[in-house]
């Protein structure tokens, strides 16, 4: 029983250890969510704002179902900061390989109004 024990301890130890030396590749479209988040940005505030910056560290959030199809689209997350103030943005890219087809964007500001 003992044996299971530390050969099951070692197994999970041993895929803490390999899963973060896996780097994920990034998403073909993190560029341009970058790109866009700064465009986003803009069109919210003022393009004269000071202390305005995007975080160039994109996340692959997964995957939302189109409106209308059988389609789904990849969702990439990007934070942008204005001031103190900061904003969690959505950009939503059809799954069309080669492309960058954006098909949505949100943005929210990280804040309790409450």
């Amino acid at each position: 029983m003992r044996i299971r024990s530390i050969a099951a301890a070692t197994a999970v130890v041993a895929a803490l250890l390999a899963g973060p030396a896996q780097a994920q590749t990034p998403h073909p479209c993190a560029g341009d969510a970058v790109e866009h988040a700064r465009k986003l940005l803009a069109f919210h505030f003022d393009e004269d704002t000071p202390d305005v910056s995007v975080d160039d560290a994109v996340k692959s959030v997964g995957t939302v179902k189109a409106l209308r199809g059988e389609g789904r689209f990849d969702v990439l997350e990007v934070w942008g900061f204005i001031y103190k103030a900061e904003y969690r943005m959505h950009f939503l890219y059809a799954q069309i390989p080669g492309t960058c087809a954006l098909m949505g964007q949100e943005i929210l500001e990280a804040s309790d109004p409450y």
